[in-house]
């Protein structure tokens, strides 16, 4: 009896040095809904994802898309998006915005319903746990449509939405590559004669 009440004792002081930290992920953004129909070669800023660390450990995390098995939605590339920042890090209780952008190529994204899981996940996303492998992971439903265009629309709206998105240093740019342009031009088709003359007495 007192020995097993001194075993007691002793896994008792040192349960606690076995405890393990739990690494987890929430997101705070139930569903993205773009109401407007999408067209064809534009970039779009879409509404942000807000991660948290639910876990109590400090961890990486990173954002990406997946999809549903057998959705009747058509399905997004993840070509399509682009998140900022790329990959962060959060301590446990915080909170991270992760900003989206979508980019509808000019060809390949068919017009209609399309579905997808914005998913946030822990670098360090496997726990093993007796043999099992559990992933960790949150996910926000996204959800737009994309409307019909033929190629040179959708190559109109690419070059207007860059301009638009990266002003105002699409418009330097493109300013200056316009004014190198024009220098050629020049150059090539009108010649410069300078001479000095000198006049005789």
């Amino acid at each position: 009896m007192k020995k097993s009440i001194f075993l007691l004792v002793v896994i008792s002081l040192f349960l606690p040095l076995f405890s393990f930290a739990t690494i987890g992920v929430g997101v705070l953004t139930g569903k993205i809904v773009v109401d407007q129909e999408l067209k064809p070669g534009v970039i779009y800023n879409l509404p942000d994802l807000v991660v948290s660390n639910s876990g109590d450990e400090v961890s990486d995390y990173s954002v990406t898309i997946q999809h549903r098995e057998k959705q009747p939605e058509l399905r997004p590339a993840k070509e399509w998006f682009d998140f900022e920042p790329k990959k962060f890090n959060l301590e446990p209780g915080k909170t991270q915005v992760v900003h989206i952008r979508l980019t509808l190529p000019v060809t390949g994204a068919k017009p209609g319903d399309y579905f997808a899981l914005v998913q946030a996940y822990p670098v360090k996303n496997a726990v093993e746990t007796a043999g099992a492998t559990i992933s960790v992971a949150a996910a926000a439903k996204l959800y737009f449509t994309v409307s019909n265009g033929n190629i040179f629309i959708a190559s109109y709206y690419r070059v207007v939405s860059f301009f638009e998105t990266y002003s105002p240093w699409s418009f330097i740019g493109g300013g200056v590559i316009l004014l190198i342009i024009l220098i050629l031009l020049l150059r090539h088709f009108v010649s410069f004669n300078i001479g000095v003359k000198v006049k005789k007495k």
